[in-house]
């Protein structure tokens, strides 16, 4: 088995940035910026599943849908 030294250190600066005060301050946010859209597209827009295969077309969708959801806050 080998370890891989740059991959330990790169997760030590990453895990220095997440446990900073800002990195807190940051991680704080994500249940209130990011969760509720999600839950929002997946239970009221009724989305569950991709309806195109390939990640090319996924992401065209996966944009589409992004789309719709900021036009409905941007409307109501």
């Amino acid at each position: 088995m080998e370890v891989n030294q740059e991959l330990n250190s790169l997760k030590a600066i990453a895990r220095e940035i997440l446990v900073s005060s800002q990195g807190v301050v940051k991680r704080k946010q994500r249940c209130y910026v990011v969760e509720p859209v999600f839950g929002n597209i997946k239970q009221n827009k009724n989305f569950k599943r991709f309806m195109l295969r390939g990640c090319d077309k996924m992401e065209i969708e996966a944009g589409l849908i992004a789309i719709a959801h900021n036009l409905k806050k941007w409307v109501a």
